[in-house]
């Protein structure tokens, strides 16, 4: 059915703001561990590095989950493949705040990936079927703005609540609201029965376009990059800062608050630019983010300037999902292009902290805002050339 302003019920105008609630619970289950790898990682008794594949397990998992899902789920209610994920998140929650090994809490991990693969590939393309056509555009950038609020609130108030009550309380939390959105959405989703049964073939048809592929190659090497050194940042922050003793946990958490602000407010200024130009959006993007990343590894200096440059930071990364979204409509990719970009934003997620953590392990801690710095600028040439081609007609 066409959802006109005259068909469309409170319950459609509430689910809108239900599924933005799920991205944010789905978004702060997977960055959780970006503010909690100290003491996660001291009680378990791993590294920093080793406690890092928190953070590679749920993005590879989500890579693999995302098309495995558009496919067996192809001809299923999304509202029904929705509250299943939903509750799903909150299981794997749970388990990992009573995790009583690092085995354990892997698993939960390897469970939170895939609820993040599935939700997100059909939350993304809910808009169209929940509000009328005037108010598409709107409902997309309110569902995608989970990912900004998660930021500003979930994982930094995780990292507070951690430090007052210990990291397992931050995974009870989530758990408990994974567990209360799994009933708001079966009570405000309307029936969502499948429309066309997606096709392999019609994944691989994303590969084979030119402007849907270098979105992804773009996506890939930006986000690689911001992951590699952000999922390392509380490291940094507790090591870097060169007027004496590292930032406390409540200056951790303070700070990484901040950066999320800044995300918020980089998530609509990039979208309204974005709407018109997704491609030069994102070069501005991956050029702040190479330089912020680049300055921290480079430049001495107290905790004040580093915090300073974090923000920058995160206002260029809070417009990357918002503009990469935008920029695969555009290129024609359509509810395949939804569920590549889905698969290859968290294989980065992935491989970013993996690589991060080899690093750090290997050589040190700053050392991976070098490595972030080069893959956003190797980004930012990659959007940059791609325009100079089409422009040129070759």
């Amino acid at each position: 059915m066409t959802i006109t302003p005259e068909t469309t019920t409170v319950s459609h105008r509430l689910a809108v703001p239900t599924v933005a609630a799920g991205t944010f619970a789905i978004v702060t289950s997977e960055m959780l561990p970006v503010g909690l790898l100290t003491p996660i990682g001291a009680e378990l008794g791993v590294s920093d590095g080793t406690a890092g594949l928190m953070m590679t397990a749920p993005g590879l998992v989500a890579a693999v989950s995302a098309p495995v899902m558009t496919l067996a789920a192809r001809r299923l209610d999304r509202r029904t493949v929705l509250c299943a994920l939903m509750a799903l998140l909150a299981a794997a929650n749970l388990v990992a705040a009573l995790a009583p090994a690092y085995p354990v809490m892997l698993a939960a991990r390897v469970l939170t990936g895939v609820s993040i693969g599935g939700f997100w590939t059909y939350a993304m393309g809910l808009p169209v079927r929940l509000v009328p056509e005037p108010r598409i555009g709107r409902a997309a950038a309110t569902i995608a703005s989970g990912i900004a609020v998660a930021s500003v609130l979930g994982v930094p108030a995780g990292t507070l609540a951690a430090s007052a009550a210990g990291w397992r309380v931050a995974f009870g939390a989530v758990a408990l609201l994974a567990a209360v959105l799994c009933v708001v959405l079966a009570r405000l989703l309307p029936p969502l029965p499948a429309e066309r049964a997606a096709r392999l073939s019609d994944l691989w048809a994303v590969w084979r376009t030119g402007p849907s592929r270098i979105v992804l190659i773009v996506t890939a090497l930006v986000v690689t990059g911001h992951f590699a050194a952000y999922t390392y940042v509380r490291p940094f922050l507790e090591q870097a800062p060169r007027d004496g003793a590292g930032a406390s946990a409540a200056a951790v958490g303070a700070v990484l608050l901040g950066y999320g602000v800044a995300g918020v407010a980089g998530n609509f200024a990039a979208g309204a630019r974005a709407a018109r130009h997704p491609r030069g959006t994102l070069v501005t993007l991956a050029l702040l983010i190479a330089g912020a990343t680049a300055l921290l590894a480079a430049v001495p200096g107290s905790i004040g300037p580093v915090a300073a440059l974090l923000l920058l930071w995160g206002v260029a990364y809070g417009g990357v999902s918002v503009t990469v979204q935008i920029w695969i409509v555009r290129a024609g990719g359509g509810e395949a292009g939804t569920a590549m970009l889905t698969a290859v934003f968290n294989a980065a997620i992935s491989l970013g902290a993996l690589t991060g953590g080899r690093v750090v392990d290997g050589m040190s801690v700053p050392a991976v805002m070098w490595l972030g710095a080069g893959l956003s600028l190797a980004a930012a040439a990659a959007a940059g050339m791609w325009g100079r081609r089409r422009t040129s007609g070759s």
